[in-house]
C-alpha cells in the first residue's frame, strides 16, 4: 500500500484522544518513534466524557498509572453501573451494573435459572443476585483481593488529558502549539505528507492520527472518507452540558434520567457533578432544553451551560491511507452507556496491536477498519435498544423511537432473547451477556422460554442455589466501606 517506513507519527489535536494516543504510542509500541502532537490552546475540546466503562482499566494498567494518583489527579470517583430512571415508563427504574449476576453453567447464563425460579415462585428480583448492583444501591465500594468488583470511573476528562500529556512528554513526545492551516498530500497516492500551521511551520510525518474532534480535519476535511449517518436510529442530535456543585456524597454510579424529550446524565465527581441533557431538536428547541436541564440540576451551577451539536454515526473508514481517526473524528454515539473514552481507547489498542512493522499494509488497514466498525455497530445496537423498548406512550419523541425501524442485527438479538432468553456475545461486543440481559429485562422485554438445563434443579435445589448467592452478595456488600470514605482513603496514598 505504501513503501514509506513509519517512523514519524503526527497527532493532530489534543484532549483525551490526542494525549492518550501520544502516551500509548510513545510507551507501548515496542520501538522508538518520533511522536509529535499539534494542538492549539484556542481550540477547546468537547470534554463531557466524564463517565467510563471497565475497559479503561486496561489502558491505565498498560500505562502503569497508579490508581491513587489517577483518582486524586482526575477528581475521580468509582462507578459500578448506571441507574436508568423513567426509561421504560415514568416512575420506573432499573440498573445496568457491571459484572455478573448470579452464577450460570456452561450451557446457560444465570438468568435462565432465575426465569425458571421465578416461574416456580422462588426468585427475588433479578437485581438481588448481583454484588456490584447491591453495592451501588448501598453506596459502598472498595478494591480488595477478597471482594473483586467490576468497576469503572467518573473523572474530570480535562484533568485526565493533562495527566496523559505529562506522561507523554516525559516519554519524548513533542508538543507543537498552533492551528492547522493546511494539510499537504502526495499528488501520486493522496497520502498525507505534512501539516502546515498558520505560522507557516510545516510538520512532516509518515502516519497521522486525526484527533481534531467533530471537525475531522484530516480524515474528512482532507481525505473525504465519508460518514455513515445513524440519525434514523438515534435521532438525538443536541446536548447541553453544565457542571454544578455536589450537595450529597458521590454515588458509585451514573444516573440516566429520561425526560419527555431525551435524557439527562448525572455524574458525581469528588467535589462537583457533571450534568447534561441529550435531546433532539426536532422535538424540542434549544432554549427549552436548556431550561429543562437547569430546572433538574438541584445545586448551584459552576459554569454557563454549554451547547453541543452532533450527528450520530461513524466514518466509512477509521483508517484511510496513512491517517487514522480516533475519538470524535471517527464518529459519535451518544454518551448513554459512557462509551466515548472507550472508543478512543479501542482505536488506540487496535492500532498498537496492528502497528506497522515497516510500512502500511492494505491488509492491516482492512482488518483495523473491520474491527472498529463491527464494535461500533454492536454499541450502536445496545444504545438503540434502550430507546426502542420504551413504553412512554403519548410522548412524541418516545413514540417515534418505539416505532422506528430497527437494525436487522438488533431485531435478531431481541427476537432471540424474547423467544428463548438466549444472548450470544460476539467477540467484538464490549457489552457482556449480563449487560444485554439487564437492559432488555429492565426495559420490559420478558423471555417466553429458557434453556432446558434450568429444569434439572428441583425446587429445593433451586431455593438453596438462590439463597446461597444472595448470602454471598450480602456478605460482600456488608464488608465494603462507604464509597466516599474509600475515595478519601485512597487519595491519601497518592504520591502526587
Amino acid at each position: 500500500m505504501s513503501e514509506r517506513k513509519v517512523e514519524r507519527v503526527v497527532i493532530a489535536g489534543g484532549g483525551t484522544a490526542g494525549w492518550m494516543a501520544a502516551a500509548a504510542l510513545s510507551r507501548l509500541v515496542g520501538r522508538k518513534l518520533s511522536v509529535t502532537l499539534v494542538e492549539s490552546e484556542e481550540i477547546g475540546t468537547v470534554g463531557v466524557g466524564e463517565a467510563t466503562i471497565p475497559t479503561i482499566l486496561t489502558i491505565n494498567r498498560l500505562l502503569q498509572i497508579p490508581e491513587p494518583d489517577f483518582i486524586k489527579l482526575t477528581s475521580g470517583t468509582f462507578k459500578l453501573g448506571i441507574r436508568f430512571e423513567n426509561w421504560r415508563t415514568e416512575g420506573e427504574n432499573y440498573f445496568h451494573s457491571f459484572g455478573d449476576t448470579g452464577k450460570g453453567s456452561w450451557a446457560a447464563g444465570f438468568h435462565h435459572f432465575w426465569l425458571r425460579a421465578q416461574e416456580l415462585g422462588l426468585a427475588e428480583q433479578y437485581s438481588e443476585y448481583c454484588p456490584e448492583l447491591k453495592a451501588a444501591e448501598a453506596e459502598r465500594f472498595a478494591i480488595t483481593s477478597e471482594n473483586k468488583l467490576n468497576y469503572a470511573y467518573h473523572l474530570d476528562a480535562s484533568k485526565y488529558g493533562m495527566y496523559l500529556r505529562k506522561m507523554a512528554e516525559a516519554s519524548g513526545v513533542t508538543r507543537v502549539e498552533g492551528k492547522i492551516n493546511q494539510v499537504d498530500t502526495c499528488p501520486h497516492d493522496g497520502f498525507i505528507e505534512a501539516l502546515v500551521l498558520d505560522n507557516g511551520h510545516r510538520i512532516e510525518g509518515d502516519l497521522f492520527i486525526d484527533c481534531t474532534g467533530f471537525r475531522a480535519l484530516l480524515s474528512e476535511g482532507t481525505l473525504e472518507t465519508g460518514f455513515d449517518d445513524w440519525s434514523h436510529w438515534l435521532p438525538a442530535n443536541r446536548a447541553w452540558a453544565v457542571q454544578s456543585e455536589l450537595s450529597e456524597h458521590p454515588k458509585p454510579y451514573t444516573r440516566a434520567i429520561a425526560h419527555k424529550v431525551g435524557w439527562q446524565w448525572r455524574i458525581p465527581l469528588q467535589h462537583r457533578a457533571g450534568n447534561g441533557l441529550v435531546y433532539c431538536n426536532d422535538f424540542m428547541d434549544e432554549q427549552t432544553a436548556r431550561e429543562l436541564l437547569l430546572q433538574n440540576v438541584p445545586e448551584k451551577t459552576l459554569i454557563d451551560p454549554r451547547p453541543i451539536r452532533f450527528t450520530t454515526g461513524q466514518r466509512k473508514r477509521y483508517w484511510n491511507k496513512n491517517c487514522i481517526a480516533i475519538g470524535l473524528s471517527s464518529g459519535f454515539i451518544e454518551p448513554l452507556e459512557s462509551t466515548s473514552i472507550h472508543f478512543i481507547q479501542n482505536g488506540i489498542m487496535w492500532l498498537l496491536l496492528m502497528f506497522p512493522d515497516l510500512s502500511i499494509e492494505a491488509s492491516t488497514v482492512r482488518e483495523y477498519n473491520t474491527k472498529m466498525r463491527s464494535e461500533a455497530e454492536h454499541i450502536r445496537d445496545f444504545i438503540v435498544l434502550h430507546y426502542a423498548l420504551n413504553e412512554r406512550h403519548g410522548d412524541p419523541f418516545w413514540d417515534h423511537c418505539r416505532n422506528m425501524e430497527l437494525p436487522d442485527s438488533l431485531k435478531h438479538r431481541m427476537e432471540l432473547f424474547e423467544r428463548s432468553a438466549r444472548v450470544f456475545k460476539p467477540q467484538d461486543d464490549v457489552f457482556a451477556e449480563n449487560s444485554w440481559v439487564q437492559v432488555m429485562m429492565g426495559q420490559g422485554l420478558t423471555p417466553r422460554g429458557y434453556h432446558n438445563i434450568a429444569q434439572a434443579m428441583s425446587s429445593e435445589q433451586m431455593t438453596a442455589f438462590l439463597t446461597g448467592i444472595q448470602h454471598e452478595v450480602a456478605q460482600t456488600v456488608a464488608k465494603l466501606p462507604q464509597h466516599g470514605a474509600f475515595v478519601n482513603t485512597l487519595i491519601q496514598h497518592a504520591k502526587v
